[in-house]
């Protein structure tokens, strides 16, 4: 199955003279030397490796498909060859390999043995469960009357949504094991400063002055979209910013598709007709197809419809592991933007010279 759009870039990737972007965060090739595997291309290599019996436990247990057990097992066994051949020979199978190689050479292979959406049931499940809890998160955030104080508190529940991610190995066995509450979530974040922490910055900028339009590449499923990302979005839409989420096109891992988004947006209105969400004007809602299908993203390939939406925007905000994290850490914008997500593998922290599960919040204000 094929991405159902063309591809245009994101219009609001700074376009100057002194800069090129490069989605990839860290570098698994160095220019002096670019056709020697370095350590942290190797050590990626390995632990996309580790993800397979995760994946292949997941496709098992696919009703929707005819011999799921055996085309899992052959899902397995094609990737860990592609992986093999990656590491014998960076230069084929489409590498060098970085992230983006890694997670669409995935994608290609469950594609080919016939699965098109795993971890469907559990993404129906835990969207099921996030909506019903999705008054009382939001009544919660609205309880607190310092604004500043209450941004701070949206903020941490993007966090704490934001480790329901079943594409990290060890996040998805404690998921099996034993589900966290939200709210024990939020409770067991790291304590600051968190590795990148500019939140002091985001919620002063905040403060002084809210943006006409926000574009957010969303990301997971469940408490993440919303639990996470909703109540946050609808703060936005109450102080006067018009909201654009941006979302997968098609599923990759428990990320959340367009079609999922629509349907979850739906649900949490007030219902009779109203295009509110809990009492707030939602009529600057826009659910938006990002053209993407992978849990990475490379915003030099984006659909025409997001760019359309997106031109006029003065703040950009990209969310999760692998959109604001592992890809698009360092990518520059025309406009303010705002990295946001949870570090859930321990290279990425080693990289970052945190800790794992540390959080990353980047906010850079661009001054005209």
């Amino acid at each position: 199955m094929e991405r159902t759009s063309p591809q245009v870039p994101f219009p609001l990737i700074k376009a100057w003279v002194d800069y090129e972007y490069r989605p990839c965060t860290i570098p698994y090739r160095f220019p002096s030397d670019p056709r020697q595997a370095t350590p942290a291309e190797l050590a990626w290599i390995q632990v996309f490796r580790k993800s397979i019996p995760s994946f292949k436990k997941v496709a098992e247990q696919d009703e929707t498909i005819v011999d799921a057990a055996k085309r899992a097992a052959k899902f397995a066994e094609r990737y860990g060859k592609m992986l093999d051949e990656l590491q014998a020979d960076p230069f084929s199978n489409g590498g060098p390999p970085d992230p983006i190689v890694l997670t669409r050479l995935r994608e290609i292979c469950l594609r080919e043995v016939g699965f098109h959406d795993i971890y469907k049931k559990v993404k129906d499940e835990e969207n099921t469960k996030s909506v019903a809890l999705f008054p009382s998160v939001v009544s919660t955030a609205d309880k607190i009357e310092n604004i500043g104080e209450r941004i701070e508190h949206l903020v941490r529940g993007v966090f704490a949504g934001n480790i329901f991610d079943l594409g990290a190995s060890q996040l998805a066995e404690k998921f099996e094991e034993k589900a966290c509450s939200f709210e024990e979530s939020c409770q067991q974040l790291l304590p600051r400063p968190w590795v990148i922490d500019d939140l002091d910055q985001f919620k002063q900028k905040w403060l002084r002055k809210s943006w006409k339009k926000a574009v957010i590449f969303v990301d997971n499923s469940g408490a993440d979209i919303v639990l996470g990302i909703l109540p946050f979005a609808r703060e936005l839409l109450r102080r006067g910013t018009k909201v654009v989420l941006a979302a997968n096109d098609l599923p990759s891992i428990n990320d959340i598709t367009y079609d999922e988004l629509k349907d979850i947006v739906s649900q949490i209105k007030d219902g009779d007709g109203k295009d509110t969400i809990l009492g707030v004007d939602a009529s600057q809602l826009f659910v938006v197809n990002s053209g993407n299908d992978l849990p990475v993203l490379d915003l030099s390939e984006v659909s025409p419809e997001l760019a359309y939406a997106s031109e006029d925007a003065d703040l950009v905000i990209l969310e999760g592991m692998g959109r604001a994290i592992e890809t698009n850490l360092y990518a520059q914008f025309k406009c303010d933007s705002l990295k946001i997500g949870m570090v859930k593998h321990q290279e990425v922290a080693d990289f970052l010279g945190g800790r794992l599960y540390d959080c990353v919040i980047r906010f850079t204000e661009v001054i005209h």
